[in-house]
């Protein structure tokens, strides 16, 4: 860091640090508008803000009589914390024209303006590295939200869209750029780094392509499976179309090492982890087994049933979120394991939701099932319940 230079984070929080040191209020009310005066004080630069905005921004939700004089007293305020802080003994705060901003004779560095200096200089520039490089830097900066702790703030929120646009658009023009000079280490970076200050976006895929281009397909499994158990956890969600299609990439590029055909098959088997009651399996392998029964069913012989079971409140309303739910899913899980067949198949589709997929049974026996499950899941004068659809399984006509 550079001395005599005033350090302004905005993305994913907010601090401010001079020479070393961080700058902020004494009680929690001073705290509040100090921050609020310096995050829209430094973010406009020099263009400034007006008194009649800022004045908003301060007391909109206050009764205030002189509400020029109250805006005067936190700027005066904010210059004495500054000061005390160590910043130089200069009017800091200028106003001119009914508009506040930071003087030009303390320097400023702000990550979301580095962020957008970054950006633009990178869409024009000719030199694929040097583009490259500019794109790297400027993902690097973006740590989170904009301001998140204000996010229900109007400008706020406005820039937090634009800056987030902007940060995934650096990412989605850094990517081919490091697939074609085939920089995996550098990808893999970008991909983690994008997925933890953006999660929830499928960015894993861009980390997990990386894993997969470089042979380390061990790892792309390991990250496939953690991110799917995340998303699952977090919001309910299966795969995006862009995990589905990296997996399938992973396992076209599997390659093992020559074995007689006993070998494979003791590999392949699960005989020696099977565990009484349905198999529980992740999304694809479900997917994959539901695909496979519909195959088989051309040949007839073979009733199938999908059932999808779901938590649902003492209203009979699912349930979407709260920690009870996830001990309630897990007691689910486990019912629904004890209560079908070794030869049935058990997945976890979202928080509180599970698929059953139900080989040579019928409409009674799914009602039989339904009982056993009741009666595994439910305990005392519990007010929950597990609500329960069910449909045959009625392969598609070939195209």
């Amino acid at each position: 860091m550079e001395e005599d230079t005033l350090y302004v984070k905005t993305l994913g929080g907010f601090s401010l640090v001079w020479n070393g040191k961080p700058v902020g209020g004494k009680s929690r009310s001073t705290e509040s508008q100090f921050n609020t005066l310096m995050q829209v004080l430094l973010h406009s630069g020099r263009a400034g803000v007006s008194r009649d905005w800022l004045e908003e921004l301060l007391f909109a939700d206050r009764e205030v009589n002189d509400l020029h004089h109250a805006v005067q007293s936190v700027v005066y305020n904010a210059k004495r914390q500054l000061k005390k802080a160590g910043l130089p003994d200069v009017n800091l705060i200028e106003f001119q024209q009914k508009t506040f901003c930071w003087t030009d004779k303390v320097p400023v560095i702000e990550d979301a303006a580095q962020l957008e200096q970054l950006a633009a200089k990178a869409e024009t520039e000719n030199d694929p590295e040097e583009r490259l490089e500019l794109l790297l830097r400027a993902c690097s900066l973006y740590e989170g939200e904009f301001l998140p702790q204000q996010a229900g703030v109007l400008w706020v929120a406005a820039e937090a869209r634009r800056l987030h646009a902007l940060f995934c658009r650096c990412v989605e023009n850094a990517v081919p750029l490091l697939r074609s000079n085939r920089d995996f280490a550098r990808m893999e970076e970008l991909g983690r780094h994008a997925a933890r200050v953006d999660p929830l976006a499928d960015w894993e895929a861009v980390a997990m392509e990386a894993l997969i281009s470089d042979g380390r397909n061990d790892e792309a499994r390991k990250l496939y499976d953690d991110t799917v158990d995340f998303y699952f956890r977090e919001q309910g969600l299966r795969p995006s179309a862009q995990l589905m299609e990296q997996l399938e990439r992973l396992s076209d590029r599997m390659k093992h090492r020559y074995e007689m055909l006993d070998e494979i098959q003791q590999r392949l088997s699960g005989a020696h982890d099977r565990e009484q009651g349905g198999y529980l399996c992740s999304y694809p392998v479900f997917r994959g087994i539901y695909q496979m029964m519909e195959r088989l069913m051309e040949r007839g012989g073979q009733s199938v049933f999908l059932m999808l079971c779901t938590v649902v409140d003492s209203k009979g309303n699912p349930m979407r979120e709260g920690s009870i739910l996830s001990d309630l899913s897990a007691r689910l899980e486990k019912a629904i394991c004890q209560s079908v067949r070794q030869t049935d198949t058990v997945n976890r589709y979202g928080e509180g939701q599970y698929l059953v997929l139900l080989v040579n049974t019928t409409w009674e026996d799914c009602r039989v099932i339904q009982r056993r499950i009741n009666r595994n899941f439910l305990v005392g004068r519990q007010r929950t319940g597990i609500q329960y659809y069910v449909n045959s399984v009625i392969c598609a006509p070939p195209g």
